[in-house]
């Protein structure tokens, strides 16, 4: 576990311009302290232990506002940068070098059982206030632009932006024909629809009473 930390430093100070030392990362940042605490309450809960794996889940959310359930499966080298509000249900599967920001939801919709929450591939980066919700899968290397809203499985190698989330790029190259400044509104479309319906009925009423 003392290596594990280790590498994990090591990824944080490679990833992170702003980190100025390994001590500096160890005591002061909290996506570290609130990975390697849920490190110890997976351990417990696969050890038979599920309320020590939940006291120690809930503790390291006080201290650090990130909320890790001890049921998640995580790979190496997760990077939570600035990590005050994100969560992490109880299904979640996330690959190696992840990187996630403050506010990123990793949950579920409240519709599924069993697997509810998503699985991220490898090098996968979630941006601030990204929610990603449902049991699919976000492929390797794909970015989820902040503020996303992503209710559908993402391929590899995608950028996937807006409410819901559309992948703009594909393996660095944009998608054609996808204009993300003018997208049609669905209200103002179904108001005209609502509008050109009444119109007719009162045209045929008019017809009918002529």
């Amino acid at each position: 576990m003392f290596k594990q930390l280790q590498d994990e430093i090591a990824l944080i100070r490679d990833r992170d311009p702003a980190a100025r030392s390994a001590w500096e990362i160890l005591l002061t940042y909290s996506g570290l302290h609130a990975v390697a605490a849920y490190r110890i309450s997976h351990k417990l809960l696969r050890s038979g232990f599920p309320t020590c794996a939940r006291i120690v889940s809930q503790f390291a959310k006080f201290l650090t506002g990130i909320e890790i359930h001890p049921g998640a499966t995580i790979g190496k080298g997760l990077f939570i940068d600035h990590g005050m509000g994100v969560v992490i249900g109880e299904t979640t599967i996330i690959g190696d070098n992840c990187t996630l920001y403050q506010g990123v939801t990793l949950g579920g919709t409240g519709k599924d059982k069993g697997k509810r929450h998503p699985t991220l591939g490898n090098n996968v980066t979630v941006g601030a206030g990204a929610k990603v919700l449902g049991p699919f899968r976000v492929g390797d290397n794909a970015k989820i632009a902040a503020g996303a809203v992503v209710l559908t499985e993402i391929p590899p190698n995608a950028t996937a932006v807006g409410v819901p989330a559309r992948v703009v790029k594909m393996n660095g190259v944009r998608i054609p024909d996808l204009d993300q400044i003018h997208i049609p509104d669905p209200v103002a479309q179904e108001l005209n629809r609502l509008e050109q319906r009444i119109q007719a009925l009162e045209e045929n009423s008019n017809r009918s009473v002529s």
